[in-house]
């Protein structure tokens, strides 16, 4: 029995501008992705069997523990591409990051399957593993490897920029889970998708050592915010906040929020940015 326990940061989206759709339905996007001190935790126990079988349970009742979920869809696969039989694999998830909250909890739990699972088995070349990434989701080459990068395409491709440490704290309405598809869905709908080109401009501060949180910057908020009012209160009332990728967590590069919020809100305070992804602890 080979037992093993990785973390999985959750990120933010320090600049999201959001281009074109594409022929494959998905958009072109520039993104500076940035990972955070919030971690899930995934422990595996990988044993011999019959045959390939998975078993997934957890701490979360908001997430499914079958096919359905990502880090059962990403042990599939890689038995599959790698060739592996006869393997029993228990996976207990312990969920930290918010669902369906902008912060690639489930692309991160997905990518640190992955990490495992090659760990273990040593099947993939670093090339391979990150090809079976981009072949799962948009987010998990950047929850691999981690830190700040520039993510480009539809955001698998990455570019490691320079790293300037910054505090982050977090606000999510609870019960609002926002999926990437409406959101996208919404985005296509807007007549005006000019974008500042902030990535651009934060890239040549952060190659200089430098940061300007003036230049934080999500184009899918404009998207968002006629549909959801709750969105639109947290943004008026924290001075300087951001929503992080597809919603509906919005971040403040701050240690503590400057506004209160009430008993309907999940508050995350004292983060900081971090320069790794999936890790294993040892």
């Amino acid at each position: 029995m080979i037992k093993l326990k990785v973390k999985t940061p959750a990120k933010i989206n320090l600049t999201l501008e959001v281009l074109n759709k594409r022929e494959d339905g998905f958009h072109n996007l520039q993104s500076i992705m940035q990972t955070i001190n919030l971690y899930d935790y995934l422990t595996f126990e990988i044993g011999e069997n019959n045959q390939n079988e998975i078993f997934l349970s957890g701490n979360s009742d908001e997430i499914p523990y079958n096919e359905k979920n990502l880090v059962y869809k990403a042990i599939q696969k890689y038995l599959d591409i790698a060739n592996i039989k006869n393997k029993k694999i228990t996976v207990f998830i312990e969920k930290n990051i918010p669902i369906s909250a902008g912060l690639a909890g489930g692309s991160t739990n997905a990518a640190g399957t992955l990490f495992a699972l090659n760990k273990t088995f040593n099947k993939l070349s670093k090339s391979q593993l990150e090809e079976l990434c981009a072949s799962m989701g948009s987010d998990l080459n950047f929850c691999l490897n981690g830190g700040c990068m520039l993510c480009t395409s539809r955001g698998e491709i990455t570019q490691k920029l320079p790293f300037v440490e910054q505090n982050v704290s977090l606000v999510k309405p609870k019960n609002l889970g926002i999926s990437a598809k409406e959101a996208y869905t919404k985005f296509a709908q807007l007549e005006d998708k000019t974008i500042p080109n902030n990535t651009k401009k934060l890239i040549e501060l952060l190659e200089k050592g430098e940061f300007d949180k003036t230049l934080i910057y999500n184009n899918l908020e404009n998207a968002l915010f006629p549909s959801y009012e709750i969105l639109r209160e947290i943004k008026s009332k924290l001075k300087g906040s951001l929503m992080s990728g597809s919603g509906s967590t919005f971040f403040v590069l701050e240690p503590k929020l400057t506004t209160k919020f009430n008993d309907n809100f999940d508050i995350f305070e004292g983060l900081k940015t971090i320069q790794t992804g999936v890790e294993e602890v040892l």
